[in-house]
């Protein structure tokens, strides 16, 4: 670890912006040159933030609803995003999609969807080796656009922290557009709606979502019957959506931290939302230090090595006064484990008493590798494990917050699987991720549809909360 990645100040409470820098540390680039990184988290600090305080705690009020079973949340987007990928198309169409998506969950759940993006910052990847080798050379491994370059060559892969500031502008250019499009007209109901009509018109499984469609349909009619229009009703016409993305590279999100002018709190200000890593999760560790200390909501990524006790202990650090909305729990287990795995840690959260939004990634725990060294994920797979999440939910009495998916608005061929039968030969149309393998946008519609009917089939009488249906 760089050497200016470590100090002993501490502060009030304990706690500091910098405070991390005194902790074990894991993920982190070892960047050449100090001085230049030094520098770099200068400029970054005297930016502008990205996000708002405000508007991280009226998420953090969203949030707190799905903990009590009143919301349900769709979290989506780039595994990495890139920078060549920064055109208008591509973040419309990932917010479209998403917006698609949302239409058809709030049917199924019966409750507001919350929408979060990995949106404007998620250029960070964690690697389960610091090196790649690749016909006999061996270099560091691609670490996401913020920190080195996918090209397999030595320059390319330096650690440059001037991708830094790179990555805060093309946030800052993300997030104008993100809030155009949410404000501007693009999120009204009956255009998003019109849209889920044309996907299950063409969709080989036309037939099975017709029925949500249709209803979909019948009810916007009712509500303009009502008087409820796109012009007189701004919840008809605009969308509240929020920016998520790994805490990994903690020198940005130092550099963007800022004391809230309203409150005197800490904010990290370079996304509503931040989640630690199933990989940096240690209680002992940098990336648990600097996130106990900002008061955004935060996630945790919780797969199969995950302990119960240690769990509830990390709850205990990350919100000790139990803040409604403050934490939110992304179950990645695999399809192959979720039945095993989550219920005792469904449980030890509920014995603790503590509050919680539960969501399910079903992406991470079921990446496999084809033949020709492609990494993939299998579409049946993916909905094995959401309907694991949702099956061990209703067998513990708790509620089903929301799901975690990595996708994008392209029509990519990376996942295989889903209505039109994507096989391993079809990869090689379309596999454009430098990292993890993404729904397409008919297969990320297509998932919504699936889980909006595990939700309507599960949903309970109007008022009756989760914990009352247990008892």
């Amino acid at each position: 670890m760089s050497g200016n990645l470590r100090n002993d100040n501490r502060g009030a409470r304990g706690w500091t912006p910098e405070s991390w820098r005194s902790f074990p540390i894991r993920q982190v680039p070892d960047y050449p040159d100090v001085a230049k990184l030094e520098v770099v988290e200068s400029r970054l600090g005297k930016y502008p933030p990205l996000v708002f305080a405000g508007e991280a705690r009226r998420l953090k009020s969203a949030l707190a609803l799905a903990s009590e079973g009143k919301a349900f949340v769709l979290q989506g987007g780039d595994c990495a995003e890139s920078f060549g990928d920064f055109t208008a198309n591509v973040i419309r169409d990932t917010f479209r999609v998403l917006l698609q998506m949302a239409v058809v969950l709030t049917f199924g759940a019966s409750v507001p969807v919350v929408k979060m993006g990995r949106m404007a910052g998620q250029f960070a990847k964690p690697r389960s080796s610091d090196t790649e080798t690749v016909g006999g050379e061996t270099l560091p491994s691609y670490r996401g656009d913020i920190i080195n370059a996918p090209e397999f060559t030595a320059d390319a892969r330096v650690p440059n922290p001037e991708r830094m500031e790179f990555a805060y502008f093309q946030s800052a250019g993300t997030l104008n557009l993100l809030r155009a499009f949410a404000g501007g007209g693009y999120a009204d109901l009956h255009e998003v709606h019109r849209w889920n009509l044309e996907f299950a018109a063409r969709s080989p499984l036309a037939a099975r979502y017709q029925d949500i469609a249709h209803r979909i349909d019948e009810t916007l009619g009712f509500m303009a019957a009502c008087g409820m229009t796109s012009m007189n009703t701004a919840q008809i016409r605009e969308t509240d959506f929020y920016t998520s993305h790994e805490a990994l590279l903690l020198p940005y999100e130092q550099a963007l931290t800022r004391v809230d002018s309203t409150s005197g709190e800490w904010y990290a200000c370079s996304a509503h939302f931040l989640w630690i890593g199933d990989r940096t999760r240690q209680p002992d560790g940098a990336h648990v230090e600097f996130l106990r200390g900002v008061r955004n909501p935060i996630g945790m990524k919780v797969g199969p090595s995950m302990d119960p006790d240690e769990l509830v202990r990390l709850l205990e650090m990350l919100n000790p006064n139990d803040e409604p909305g403050r934490i939110t729990l992304i179950s990645r287990m695999g399809a192959d484990k979720v039945e095993q795995k989550l219920p005792p840690l469904l449980r030890a959260v509920q014995r603790s008493g503590r509050k919680v939004v539960w969501l399910c990634d079903p992406m991470h725990g079921n990446t496999v590798s084809t033949a020709a060294k492609l990494k993939t994920r299998n579409f049946e797979a993916i909905l094995q494990e959401a309907r694991g999440f949702f099956d061990a939910h209703a067998a513990e009495g708790t509620w089903a917050g929301g799901v975690h998916v990595e996708m994008t608005g392209q029509n990519v061929t990376e996942c295989v699987g889903g209505a039109h039968r994507l096989t391993e030969a079809d990869l090689g149309s379309r596999y454009e991720t430098f990292c993890d393998p993404r729904l397409n946008a008919e297969q990320s519609l297509e998932l919504a549809f699936l889980v909006a009917e595990e939700l309507k089939a599960r949903r309970l009488p109007l008022g009756q909360t989760p914990a009352i249906a247990a008892q």
